[in-house]
């Protein structure tokens, strides 16, 4: 097992993706994320009724400027005709508590 440097620190992030489905949603997503050496952890994706609906868990500590990577997922998904949220692991868990 390869020992993650302390630069490298795990950075967990939620991406959502939700629209009308068209092909290659997943490819054009996962293609950006490749990109910029972020690691899927975990994916779910689901179609209902025409709609496209896909879950992420992502290791992003390679990533520097997180803010620009969730902007640039934005433009991705206004690009294709989905919308892409992007938010850190804590304050998805903070939003989501009961």
């Amino acid at each position: 097992m390869q020992k993650i440097r302390k630069e490298e620190k795990m950075k967990k992030f939620i991406i959502t993706v939700v629209g009308r489905d068209t092909v290659g949603i997943i490819a054009k997503v996962c293609t950006y994320l490749a990109g910029i050496q972020v690691n899927i952890l975990d994916i779910s994706q689901t179609i209902v009724d025409g709609y496209f609906n896909m879950m992420m868990i992502v290791d992003a500590g390679k990533v520097e400027d997180t803010a620009k990577m969730s902007g640039e997922l934005d433009a991705l998904g206004k690009e294709i005709g989905v919308r892409i949220h992007c938010q850190h692991e804590d304050i998805f868990n903070m939003m989501h508590r009961v």
